[in-house]
């Protein structure tokens, strides 16, 4: 097959949990000899932080990479991205172009006009996330009801969202979740020089510092728990400058607390491997990659209760009343204490590897492609 992918800011990069599947997939399409074309943004920045040098790079693993021009104003930059990558691709004779997350997903309704074949993956209920305003909050419901009735096939990552398809939108949805691959668990060695981090002796909050992860609800509770270990927050913004400023501000009244800013390569596989407890107290998710991550290292996780998380961690990691930073205070000092059961680290990793495979993910993403090219055979049919 011929295929595009519209959406992400850039790959290869961590910058978010989109640019992680989009690698993933693209990479293990070209291995089984399909050619696959990504749209990348071309000097993606997320608040003022390159994420990796632009590389101009043409190939990647067997992927064709095209850049896109961006505007730098980020209240344009997705929309006229996703415009001209869809121009672009109109021309380019893809079995089936597949948008990834719903903003840029609004623009599927022009190759749809043309008759071609379109898939989106939702990677969240985007218009829900904090850090947007009214008229961008405006504009991803606009991307997400128009994934729901032009989309040839739409891919969602929780069953609790296609739920929310299912009773909105009377759209039937395939429930692909994400995954993972086998970590390499490290020494503590950059995480010794740079931030004086032993093994064991921090919690780890390892995420984008958007409103919607609520590291806030984290350095309240921290505030107030007795322990020496210390919080190390990892993460860098997006388009969340305000709410970064918060953060940074709050932490600076906890001498036990250490911001990193962004991380990535040895330093973020050392923060997985070595530390006491991860904790990601979010509000809205789609399928949190850095969860899967950290519970794939053996982490003992503490999250909030939304179904996003718990479907993940089904029991092997411990849950707190979303929002409430007092129940995040009594579990995490629970946790420290001693005084809540939990799994061991190998179980944990075993029942995260057995769970989730990208190879998995790859061939169901792959078999929704085909599905959609016998419904459009239907259609054209019926028509």
């Amino acid at each position: 097959m011929k295929i595009a992918m519209i959406g992400h800011k850039r790959v290869p990069s961590r910058e978010g949990g989109i640019e992680v599947v989009v690698e993933e997939l693209a990479v293990r399409m070209a291995a089984q000899g399909h050619s696959v074309t990504l749209y990348n943004r071309a000097g993606s920045h997320v608040s003022g932080v390159q994420y990796g040098a632009q590389s101009n790079r043409r190939e990647y693993k067997g992927v064709r990479i095209i850049d896109t021009p961006t505007p730098g104003n980020r209240s344009l930059n997705a929309l006229v991205y996703s415009l001209l990558a869809t121009i672009h691709a109109l021309f380019g004779a893809y079995d089936v172009i597949h948008y990834h997350a719903e903003g840029p997903s609004a623009m599927l309704v022009i190759p749809a006009l043309f008759g071609r074949k379109t898939v989106s993956t939702v990677h969240g209920l985007d218009w829900q996330r904090g850090k947007w305003g009214g008229f961008a909050s405006r504009y991803l419901l606009f991307g997400e009801k128009i994934l729901a009735g032009k989309a040839d096939e739409v891919i969602v990552l929780s069953e609790n969202v296609r739920d929310y398809f299912k009773a909105t939108y009377g759209r039937d949805t395939h429930y692909i979740p994400n995954a993972v691959n086998r970590p390499e668990k490290r020494l503590p060695d950059v995480i010794g020089k740079q931030y004086g981090l032993a093994g064991g002796d921090y919690i780890l909050f390892l995420a984008r510092l958007v409103p919607e992860k609520g590291v806030h609800y984290l350095l309240e509770a921290f505030s107030r728990v007795k322990t020496d270990k210390k919080l190390v927050i990892a993460g860098g913004g997006s388009h969340s400058d305000g709410y970064v400023a918060q953060v940074t501000e709050q932490a600076a009244q906890d001498s036990r607390v250490i911001m990193t800013g962004f991380v990535q390569g040895e330093e973020l596989l050392e923060l997985y491997s070595n530390c006491a407890l991860y904790v990601l107290p979010s509000d809205v998710e789609g399928m949190p990659l850095t969860l899967l991550e950290a519970m794939s290292c053996g982490c003992r996780c503490l999250t909030s209760d939304i179904p996003e998380n718990t479907a993940v961690t089904e029991s092997f990691a411990v849950s707190f009343r979303k929002a409430d930073s007092e129940d995040l205070r009594e579990k995490l000092q629970a946790m420290l204490d001693g005084t809540l059961p939990l799994p061991e680290p190998e179980a944990i990793s075993a029942y995260l590897l057995n769970r989730f495979h990208w190879d998995d993910v790859t061939a169901r993403t792959l078999a929704v492609y085909q599905c959609s090219d016998r419904a459009k055979q239907e259609r054209d049919l019926n028509l």
